[in-house]
């Protein structure tokens, strides 16, 4: 597999794994055991015992583009992925806390740069198949691949490098790293175990990158997880199973999940989600993703519709807008090296920090929390929202609604309207103009860049908005970067800490949106921030991991590289039959203890 940058240690590791667990080429859908030691089971913590049977249905705008979890970069997929996929560990939103999963434990050298790994006697991928270190080890080989570059793998880097790994036995894995780290459990858990036996010759083939995609069939799709995949029907539904082979128990050691089925009903629009929750039939069990404008209708028809609708605070998923300073890394034959996405005359106003700050200047945040949310929102100024105890800063920059001060900072870099059509011009005669892309399918958003399209008119910006699909909107800013500016966010991590946000703060991550995979900083202030985030990485203290974390903030604040934009409160509705129900303001707020939930006897419905 040919590699911009080899990593030897973990390869060795590898090669030394296949001569203690041997993979095999067992067929994909074998449901037989292979021999291997008895469960060593993961008991699951929980509020009340369930009954097994029954499904939950909830509610998708998107469908997945993968079901790879190595290779999914946004939440359609990973709802799905991170259901399929164990980890070595798994954040509960209750204790906010790392559990077990893959690993029963795991230790730290006094020095805090070697942990060892235990991993769990017995456990099985969804084909039977013994779930070992070689799998453990492949899962990182592959994320590591240079040459695939999966989204996952600048968050894997700790301190700007992979992290060590070798095996000493199918049950062990010793990872090491150059210093110490703040994160290294949540680092390695946000990684899914991947069955080695199956995709390792896919990726040594160059097919990784779509392998485990939509079009997969189920019975070929070997997980590790509590689910496997039974059903996708595109634009429809995606169906899961419970996994038979999976090793969470419950207090009296009988398996879960308890949920035969977990389905995610596909539909085009929040519109259609809140239609399909209230409908007669009540098919859909719970919705993630609710309008602020109905809440209170929701609020209204509690009792009549036999659920409740949770209040669970300002969200911890941001709404933002930048502007595309994204310049060639390589050169193309449409572009030079270091040539801008967007032409050399919009690169020359967005690279503007005045042009920028003078931008958010013009924008009512308070009208947008009145309209678009309708009252049920908060102000935000950094990628920790408010919903973020521990991280959010009161005191972040904020170029707050201020129309005068916004002309007048236009004015003082040359963008004036000369000829009196309403629309500044810059120095050379340019009128100032650009499209603003969006994902189509979500409501808020869609409102928010009709504010900020009306808002700019109002100090002679002119801003075309072009809502996109969801997944091409991904494909825009992460891949093509063929757009002038854009207006999305970034979903909650896990756990909500700035450390777990490599991707976003880092000059060379993927989702550093601005200005994205920077081989160097291309400004100092860039590489201030990528020291600010090195440091946070490696402090301990939570006093001192809250002061740079506001540093941070500071820099981005001070650039207006994002432009933070209100965000809403969390209200979920979520039907009263089922048990174990624990939504939290982390995602996945609903399914992230979905294992446990189960449907009440008393109130069981007929299968549709």
């Amino acid at each position: 597999m040919p590699r911009s940058r080899p990593v030897p240690p973990l390869l060795f590791a590898l090669l030394l794994v296949s001569l203690v667990a041997p993979a095999g080429r067992a067929a994909p859908g074998r449901s037989r055991p292979i021999a291997g030691p008895p469960l060593e089971a993961l008991r699951v913590p929980m509020r009340e015992p369930g009954v097994p049977g029954g499904r939950f249905v909830m509610v998708s705008t998107s469908d997945a583009r993968t079901f790879n979890p190595i290779m999914s970069s946004e939440t359609s997929s990973s709802d799905v992925s991170d259901r399929l996929f164990t980890a070595l560990a798994t954040f509960n939103n209750a204790t906010q806390e790392f559990d077990p999963a893959l690993a029963t434990r795991w230790e730290q050298s006094p020095d805090g740069r070697t942990w060892t790994f235990h991993l769990r006697r017995g456990a099985r991928f969804s084909d039977g198949r013994p779930i070992t270190s070689a799998d453990v080890l492949f899962s990182f080989a592959v994320a590591y691949d240079t040459t695939l570059h999966p989204p996952i793998q600048d968050g894997l880097e700790i301190h700007g490098e992979p992290i060590e790994i070798r095996a000493p036995d199918a049950g062990t894995v010793v990872m090491r790293i150059r210093r110490p780290f703040a994160l290294m459990i949540p680092t390695v858990a946000s990684l899914r175990i991947v069955p080695r036996h199956v995709l390792e010759p896919l990726w040594r083939a160059g097919r990784f990158a779509s392998a485990y995609g939509v079009n997969t069939p189920p019975e070929s799709l070997v997980t590790s997880g509590p689910w496997r995949l039974e059903r996708y029907v595109p634009h429809e539904r995606t169906v899961l199973a419970r996994n038979r082979w999976w090793f969470g128990v419950d207090g009296h050691g009988r398996r879960l999940p308890y949920l035969d089925q977990l389905v995610f009903l596909i539909v085009p629009d929040q519109n259609t989600a809140m239609l399909q929750f209230q409908s007669k039939d009540g098919e859909v069990d719970a919705l993630d993703n609710v309008k602020p404008e109905d809440y209170a209708d929701l609020a209204r028809r509690q009792t009549e519709g036999d659920y409740t609708l949770y209040d669970l605070g300002p969200t911890l998923t941001s709404n933002c807008l930048w502007l595309n300073l994204n310049t060639a890394k390589t050169a193309t034959a449409s572009l030079t090296l270091g040539q801008p996405y967007v032409g050399a005359v919009k690169y020359s106003w967005f690279s503007n920090r005045d042009f920028r700050r003078a931008i958010s200047l013009a924008l009512d945040r308070d009208a947008m929390i009145r309209s678009v949310f309708f009252g049920a929102g908060v102000k935000n100024w950094s990628l920790m929202t408010p919903g973020n105890k521990l991280f959010y800063n009161h005191v972040a920059p904020a170029f707050d609604f201020d129309l005068d001060q916004a002309k007048r900072l236009l004015a003082s870099q040359g963008f004036v309207d000369r000829d009196g059509d309403g629309v500044v011009e810059d120095s050379h005669g340019n009128p100032v103009r650009f499209t603003l892309k969006t994902a189509g399918n979500n409501n808020a958003r869609v409102q928010l860049a009709n504010f900020v399209r009306d808002d700019l008119a109002r100090i002679g910006i002119q801003v075309t908005l072009t809502p996109v699909d969801p997944n091409g909107m991904v494909a825009s800013i992460q891949d093509r970067y063929d757009y002038d500016a854009a207006l999305g966010g970034l979903g909650t991590v896990i756990p909500p800490d700035p450390a777990m946000g490599a991707n976003f703060y880092r000059s060379s991550g993927a989702t550093h949106f601005w200005n994205a995979r920077q081989s160097v900083p291309a400004t100092a202030e860039e590489a201030r921030l990528d020291s600010l985030f090195e440091a946070i990485e490696s402090t301990t203290r939570l006093p001192a991991r809250q002061r740079l974390s506001a540093e941070m903030d500071q820099v981005i604040g001070e650039q207006c590289w994002v432009i933070w934009l209100p965000v809403n409160d969390v209200k979920v509705p979520i039907r009263n039959r089922f048990g174990n129900l624990a939504p939290s303001s982390i995602r996945h707020r609903v399914l992230w203890n979905i294992e446990t939930v189960f449907v009440r006897p008393t109130a069981r419905k007929p299968p549709g």
